[in-house]
């Protein structure tokens, strides 16, 4: 079973958010979707200041399986990327939801975090 931790809200589409007070969120993808993918050789980050509509394609996670679009959960401006996954993305694989988060992201409506998947409702959509 994939680790879910229960203080995340979580996409359809495999994507983990953790919301700040300030209204900045942390995104990376699932425990799930990095198992599934496999060894992940390259992350495509977004660039900072681009401002994205939820759904909107932020980049692409690449492995020996395959690649795959990112989607961002909700709709907001991207703060920081993490610039470590450029020399070390297999970090995604070993730490999903740790030192392999993807990017921040200042959310455009903090209350639109509330419409994702809470863990239990994720583990259901797993099973």
């Amino acid at each position: 079973m994939s680790n879910v931790p229960d203080q995340l809200r979580y996409a359809k589409s495999h994507e983990w958010l953790n919301l700040e007070a300030d209204g900045i969120a942390t995104i990376g993808i699932t425990d799930y979707a990095q198992a599934a993918l496999g060894d992940i050789t390259y992350v495509q980050l977004p660039k900072i200041g681009a401002v994205l509509k939820a759904g909107d394609t932020f980049g692409v996670v690449e492995s020996v399986k395959a690649a795959s679009d990112l989607y961002l959960p909700v709709a907001g401006t991207i703060l920081a990327v993490n610039a470590a996954l450029e020399s070390a993305p297999e970090t995604v694989n070993s730490a999903p939801y740790a030192g392999g988060w993807i990017l921040k992201v200042k959310l455009a409506d903090p209350a639109a975090a509330a419409s994702l998947l809470d863990a239990a409702a994720y583990r259901n959509l797993l099973s």
